[in-house]
């Protein structure tokens, strides 16, 4: 047909605008939970140039939930230090991302290329019957009711125009998110006045420097890491007086990398100029759609938020959604999304600020004197500590929202061992449901109020038992595990719990004693 002609398909739980990590993240967490799902992506491969370059312990975490950790992680790259130096060279702070445990189940800092990370999060699409991917679409025009909303999109192979209905639609398009301005959603903020040339190249020959380093020199601050497959990422500052062309030229390139690699060594595969911004939605939802990751929310860089940032958004909205279109929790449940989330991402939003402020601090005086003080302060062994362990990091906690209690907690993962004798991350035995976690030795009536509370949430009941207590009567129904860290036990005698309450992207629901488990099944609604 021509491209004036209209074509409607069949209706799906959930349309997502945009195929890129975070749209392709989301597609695999709704599909595990059973969802029928559209992904429509104006692409017709995944993007070639390495964009997004790092990730964090929570985003593993993440991954790990979707089943495709061990393909993702065989791709990247885990940097154990990171270091700040000023304009003579010399280091003024250290992070030690290496032997950092923030208790969630992986070090902090790695380094993926992006094209590998799109390419494998789309090949996951295809383990789901009930989704699917179409690619070198666009959309058009988005049309909602109560009842859901109409996506008209034209497709470029065939040159028709299509719609298709779904009950909601998630804008995972990014920064210049079509969605969102076609539902008029503004976004506010800043854009800093600082253009920065971002380099990506792959070391073609020769040994590859191990490298994470923020340079913090008032003559051109900078930031240089060695990634995953051979590649390096280069972050220069642009200065007053230069130009975006003379930046991009690739002598001046080869200028600026060569005091970390030999530039015939390398082959650049982007080098572009940019300004970051600092911008969030005015609202996250309209009706039933949905903003994820940058058509919410835009990030400075100097933490590597991000793409983790999108990443949680995916994490906290895709069980929701299952919930509600299954039936088992109100829709009311989806107003916690924005609720949980936007405060987060505002305060790692001003992190990244102050942290961007403290490090590239163009006066020469003032940079010698943070330098300075920065050492002196290094003495003191707990200011030490919090830098090296890099504790400075926003916590992933939210301060309201579908909890029962004060606050939602992300919940530990150690190891644990299963009855055959492995051991394996403790997320690896929960699934995709809530789990209502106890100890083993627990008495019999507090198990059983245990078992029917995770029956009544679709869930699954796990107790775990100290290393000495042997098990080998798991069921599939309520496994156990050995607590072969103690870190477990550790965490219910700290916060005074027998019984514990997970929601499916981790976050403790409820932590209380058993005399309570009746009130926080009241709060649930089961």
């Amino acid at each position: 047909m021509g491209c004036d002609s209209q074509q409607t398909d069949t209706q799906v739980d959930v349309i997502i605008s945009g195929c890129g990590p975070v749209g392709a993240l989301t597609g695999n967490l709704l599909g595990l939970m059973g969802v029928r799902t559209l992904l429509l992506e104006r692409d017709v491969a995944p993007h070639g140039e390495p964009r997004a370059f790092s990730c964090d312990d929570e985003g593993l975490r993440i991954y790990q939930s979707t089943g495709l950790l061990d393909l993702l992680q065989s791709d990247m790259r885990e940097s154990r230090f990171a270091e700040y130096v000023g304009g003579t060279g010399k280091r003024f702070a250290e992070i030690h991302t290496g032997e950092t445990d923030f208790g969630f189940g992986h070090t902090p800092l790695w380094f993926f290329h992006q094209p590998l990370l799109e390419g494998a999060l789309r090949d996951g699409l295809n383990r789901f019957e009930h989704v699917e991917l179409r690619k070198g679409v666009s959309v058009e025009a988005v049309v909602q009711d109560s009842d859901g909303v109409t996506v008209r999109y034209h497709d470029s192979f065939t040159g028709e125009q299509r719609s298709i209905r779904a009950k909601y639609l998630l804008a995972c398009d990014g920064a210049r998110s079509t969605v969102r301005k076609a539902l008029g959603i503004p976004m506010s903020g800043r854009a800093y006045g600082e253009p920065w040339l971002a380099v990506s190249g792959t070391v073609v020959e020769g040994e590859v420097p191990e490298i994470c380093r923020f340079v913090c020199d008032p003559k051109r601050p900078a930031f240089v890491a060695t990634g995953a497959v051979n590649q390096i990422r280069w972050e220069f500052m642009m200065m007053p007086g230069e130009t975006r062309e003379h930046l991009e030229k690739s002598e001046t390139i080869s200028e600026l990398i060569a005091p970390y690699v030999d530039p015939k060594r390398v082959r650049i595969e982007r080098a572009s100029v940019y300004t970051f911004h600092c911008l969030n939605a005015a609202r996250w939802r309209h009706g039933n759609v949905f903003l994820l990751g940058d058509a919410a929310h835009t990030m400075p860089p100097f933490m590597g938020q991000g793409l983790v940032s999108g990443m949680r958004d995916a994490s906290n909205l895709a069980w929701k959604l299952k919930r509600v279109l299954h039936g088992q929790s109100s829709a009311s449940l989806l107003d916690t999304y924005e609720q949980e989330r936007r405060p987060h991402v505002e305060a790692v939003q001003k992190l990244c600020v102050r942290v961007g402020h403290l490090f590239l601090a163009r006066n020469p005086l003032v940079a010698s004197a943070r330098d300075a003080l920065l050492r002196t302060l290094q003495r003191i062994p707990r200011v030490r500590k919090f830098i090296e362990g890099f504790e400075f990091k926003e916590a992933p906690a939210h301060a309201s929202g579908y909890y029962f209690g004060d606050k939602g907690e992300y919940f530990i993962q150690p190891r644990v061992k299963l009855p055959s004798g492995e051991e394996v991350l403790l997320d690896d035995t929960l699934g995709n449901e809530f789990t209502v976690l106890c100890r083993g030795n627990a008495p019999s009536a507090e198990l059983e109020a245990a078992r029917e509370l995770a029956e009544s949430l679709g869930g699954r009941m796990m107790t775990f038992h100290p290393p000495a207590e042997a098990v080998d009567d798991a069921s599939e129904d309520a496994p156990a595990v050995v607590d072969v860290t103690g870190k477990l036990a550790d965490w219910f005698s700290k916060h005074a719990a027998d019984v514990v309450v997970l929601r499916p992207d981790r976050f403790v629901y409820g932590a209380v004693r058993s005399r309570r488990l009746p009130e926080l099944r009241e709060a649930l609604g089961v």
